[in-house]
């Protein structure tokens, strides 16, 4: 049993690093081209598909969507590309939260 329990401190030694280094990041893309109320679901969909993503919050009034992901899986060039896939090319907004 303390065997056990060693090589479990050890394992999760070794992993904590690991896991300290991915981090959620939440980013606000502007996406000017949005000209429909179901604009929002589209643009939704496809950047909830984008491995590492956990939250897509797409508002028509604004423009704009706020995104979460893991930046150990993805990152904001995958976002956009996600976006620009389904037709509403988007750029980082300068309003970050």
């Amino acid at each position: 049993m303390v065997l056990l329990s060693r090589a479990l401190a050890t394992l999760l030694l070794l992993t904590l690093p690991i896991l300290a280094s991915a981090a959620n990041r939440t980013v606000v893309l502007t996406i000017p081209t949005m000209d429909c109320a179901t604009c929002p679901i589209t643009i939704r969909m496809a950047l909830m598909r984008v491995a590492g993503v956990s939250k897509a919050k797409v508002s028509y009034d604004r423009r704009e969507a706020r995104v979460t992901f893991d930046d150990s899986k993805t990152n904001i060039a995958a976002l956009t590309d996600a976006t620009q896939e389904v037709g509403y090319p988007s750029f980082l907004s300068d309003k970050q939260p």
